[in-house]
């Protein structure tokens, strides 16, 4: 059973694929992996005991539907997750396996490491929408076009200046969301009550080898700090909103009477079920919903911050699949997108024909050299 149904429409295979039960239980067994060599390396446990947990985890095979019910009593995943696992071992691994380290450790680890893997899904498709954007930016810039304010006929522009606005507006917030990955991407290790209890004073060069290993930031546990999660939820927004804006611009110059530009023809793609004539942007379509359900996943990790004292209730659990749901939102709308700006179809005839039934000339002012600029940002 499985709901690609209703994640498949609105994400990509890939970015799913970050998210899915696989990945989660792998980077959760890669968490407690990375605690006993850490250990090891800092002599809390002895090497083979680190070894001998590695070779359990690995040996180890989990029903990701037996564990979810598990995980629905325990009320959180590390339980199930760890009993398991300790089942399968004995002695001083089964002893030493998640030392130190309690449920919130693990969820909020796994969910950096999925952030990561999410960034670098996203990157390709994001770089596509933008290059695309440029080529025809670049390649329309000369020509008048009629701007429009308010939605109805304003002055000329040069028809690439709309592109170039879409494409230096993904930039900023592809940047904005790289950065907050990179400064917020961190390895929590805090314990109990974020103290780092029971590792004899040694939990931060803990912390740093098994960042190292897991390819996050070291730093203090966060586990009731909840910037961070906030920030990178809030970069996927302003991305989603971002790509929002050029579906927006392309499905009202599509329309009917307008005819400026549409996106490509795809082979089962923009039809209808009932008018065979119509050629619907299916892809602006995919970006649109995605920009109207982000603002309020967004909301709700802001509505999480004010987390109680050492370990919230309720509001660090609720990050994980909104976070997720951003991601693939994210994912799902740049992929559209990308085909879209890479097929874009352009009608110079009818943006003749608008421009001269508005009647207010063809001077496109600085057009041109604010395309450059704009261009020249995004590739900074």
């Amino acid at each position: 059973m499985s709901d690609l149904l209703r994640l498949r429409p609105a994400a990509t295979p890939a970015m799913i694929a970050v998210f899915d039960d696989a990945a989660v239980i792998a980077h959760a067994g890669a968490f407690e992996v990375a605690l006993a060599r850490a250990q090891a390396a800092g002599g809390l446990i002895a090497d083979e005991v680190a070894q001998a947990i590695a070779a359990g985890i690995a040996a180890t095979r989990i029903d990701a539907s037996e564990l979810a019910e598990e995980a629905a009593l325990a009320g959180t995943l590390a339980i199930p997750l760890v009993a398991r696992w300790r089942a399968a071992l004995s002695g001083e691994a089964a002893a030493a396996l998640h030392r130190g380290a309690t449920s919130q450790d693990v969820a909020d680890s796994v969910l950096m490491r999925q952030v990561v893997a999410a960034r670098d899904v996203l990157a390709a498709d994001v770089a596509r929408v933008g290059a695309a954007l440029a080529l025809h930016a670049r390649t329309h810039r000369d020509m008048p076009a009629m701007g429009r304010t308010l939605l109805q006929d304003a002055l000329p522009v040069g028809f690439g200046l709309r592109l170039a606005q879409a494409a230096a507006g993904i930039a900023d917030a592809w940047q904005d969301l790289d950065a907050a990955i990179t400064r917020h991407a961190v390895l929590q290790l805090g314990g109990a009550a974020g103290t780092r209890s029971g590792m004899d004073g040694r939990g931060g060069a803990v912390a740093e080898h098994m960042a190292a290993a897991l390819g996050l930031r070291a730093g203090p546990p966060w586990h009731a700090r909840r910037t961070g999660v906030a920030a990178i939820g809030a970069g996927l927004g302003v991305l989603i909103g971002s790509l929002g804006k050029f579906a927006r611009d392309v499905a009202l110059l599509a329309q009917n009477g307008i005819g400026e530009a549409q996106e490509p023809v795809v082979a089962g793609r923009g039809g209808s079920s009932a008018m065979a004539h119509k050629r619907n942007p299916t892809g602006c379509q995919v970006a649109l919903s995605a920009a109207i359900r982000a603002p309020g996943l967004v909301a709700a990790l802001i509505a999480g911050l004010p987390q109680e004292q050492e370990r919230g209730l309720g509001g660090w659990q609720a990050e994980a699949p909104v976070l997720a749901d951003l991601c693939l939102l994210a994912a799902g709308s740049a992929a559209a997108l990308a085909v879209v700006a890479e097929g874009l179809v352009v009608d110079p005839a009818a943006v003749a024909r608008n421009l001269d039934r508005a009647g207010r000339g063809a001077d496109i002012g600085d057009s041109v050299a604010i395309i450059a600029e704009l261009l020249a940002r995004g590739e900074d």
